[in-house]
């Protein structure tokens, strides 16, 4: 028989047994041998929720009957138990005995059932908020295209009023705050697509310590209004690391946010360390998380890890971050590790590996070459952009630089611009009505090929998009929107040389 049986008597302060048999002992972690009166599953301590304890009494007294009622108890040793209840009941009237019921039940064990159950929900849950997060990634995609648009029209303006020599002090000092302020609203569009999109992995060597400086600074105002303090500690020197930025950030986002709930939830405040440091045995940088938070117990240390593993609140947390950061290190050749002690924070160590510098194409490709701007006076530039007053923009600045510029509205009157008359470089947005930047530059391979080597893209959103894959095998050079007007004027230079 797989069913513990009870026979008994509860009461609202007490309960007693008459019968029990060895799977009921089983079930609540008994002896073998205790003796059936000592067995006492109903009594008030064995129950985790104590009203759900009256709430039974009630409805026994009332039915007189119970199926399959879902109950969670303590075993023995106080560790907890799902058990499903199913029970008679008759109400005593006699004397003292008023309100006792005596019953006689069926109890099952359904921890593993209950275990599954909660697992498949949470698995619900976690693809429906996987939906919504793709759906918020497309909102979000043609948000940014609009939102990167003006934004570049500002800093174009912004740049060529600032060059200005003859600027009052209080004039410039507004138009550096103009600057400021539409770059500081241009990298919350960036945060926004990279945390709202899926990406392909995308590696490059990338100095893990401004990384680190982009993560702190998405989660600043949080920690400022929840009375969270960080100490950065960053060694310098540090040598880059081929690595995906985007997906070391996710990495460092997860430890920093287990780190100020732990403390929130413990002291209603605290401090986070985030050091590095350069390992040179096994040429690594190594990268520190530590919170004076409670800490984690040694017994829970080995689990962290594992999927769904939380010891957070029903709704808190899915179990997934920490398994996500361990797989993205993993998958960079690296290590994570913890060390903590209950009541002594938790310090988390990311361990990285150094490798050779294979980062010539992709610096190119987005023309982020510093070096000083050589222009090459009277040379012919086909302007292919749909918003208007950036174009106007982009097209007096370029002629500021001694360039000769034509501009196009989309691709196919590029295309009869080209067919017209040849051009130095052409800088093309990549989303545009009619014909885009991508059938633009095929077409192009077919009429012009050679053309299709002096094409600069500008896209307002890349990462996790064909747009990605696309600049990836055209080769060409490429600059996220809004971009500064120097380094568009570095990116014609080098397609030009």
């Amino acid at each position: 028989m797989h069913e513990g049986v009870y026979i008994g008597t509860i009461a609202p302060d007490s309960s007693s047994t008459i019968a029990a048999n060895p799977h009921l002992k089983l079930i609540f972690g008994y002896p073998g041998d205790a003796h059936e009166k000592d067995v006492r599953p109903f009594d008030h301590d064995r129950f985790v929720d104590p009203q759900a304890r009256v709430s039974l009494l009630e409805r026994l007294t009332t039915d007189g009957s119970v199926n399959d009622y879902l109950l969670r108890l303590r075993r023995a040793d106080s560790t907890a138990v799902w058990i499903e209840l199913t029970a008679r009941a008759d109400r005593t009237t006699r004397g003292d005995d008023r309100g006792v019921v005596r019953i006689e039940a069926l109890i099952r064990d359904v921890s593993e059932r209950k275990k599954l159950d909660d697992e498949t929900r949470d698995i619900y849950h976690q693809l429906l908020q996987a939906e919504k997060m793709a759906a918020l990634g497309q909102t979000i995609s043609g948000v940014a295209h609009e939102l990167n648009n003006p934004l570049a029209t500002i800093l174009s303006w912004a740049e060529r009023l600032s060059d200005r020599p003859s600027l009052e002090d209080p004039v410039r000092r507004g138009l550096e705050t103009i600057l400021s302020e539409s770059e500081r609203a241009a990298r919350i569009v960036r945060n926004l697509l990279t945390f709202a999109r899926k990406r392909q992995t995308t590696r490059a060597m990338v100095d893990i310590n401004q990384v680190i400086r982009e993560t702190l600074a998405l989660r600043a105002y949080e920690q400022r209004v929840t009375n969270i303090g960080v100490i950065e500690a960053l060694a310098a020197g540090l040598p880059q690391v081929f690595a995906d930025g985007h997906q070391v950030q996710q990495v460092l986002l997860n430890l920093i946010i287990n780190a100020e709930q732990a403390m929130l939830a413990a002291h209603g405040r605290g401090t986070i360390v985030v050091r590095t440091w350069q390992d040179p045995g096994p040429d690594t940088v190594i990268l520190e998380i530590n919170d004076d938070g409670p800490g984690i117990p040694s017994e829970l240390q080995p689990k962290i890890f594992d999927p769904f593993f939380t010891t957070k609140e029903v709704g808190k947390g899915t179990g997934l971050g920490l398994t996500v950061a361990y797989a993205i290190v993993q998958e960079h050749g690296g290590r994570i590790r913890l060390e903590s002690r209950a009541g002594g924070g938790a310090s988390f160590y990311v361990e990285l590996p150094v490798s050779g510098a294979r980062l010539g194409t992709s610096a190119r490709r987005r023309g982020d070459e510093k070096s000083a701007v050589e222009t090459v006076a009277g040379a012919s530039i086909l302007l292919v952009e749909d918003e208007a007053k950036l174009a106007s923009a982009v097209a007096d600045a370029l002629g500021d630089a001694g360039y000769i510029v034509e501009h196009a509205a989309d691709g196919e009157q590029a295309l009869a611009k080209v067919a017209e008359r040849a051009f130095d470089v052409v800088i093309c947005d990549l989303k545009m009505p009619r014909l885009d930047g991508k059938a633009f530059y095929r077409r192009l391979s077919e009429s012009a090929p050679a053309m299709t080597r002096k094409i600069v893209f500008v896209t307002g959103d890349v990462a996790g998009t064909d747009a990605e894959r696309f600049l990836e095998e055209s080769g060409c050079r490429w600059l996220a929107k809004p971009f500064r007007l120097g380094d568009l004027l570095r990116a014609v230079s080098a397609t030009l040389s």
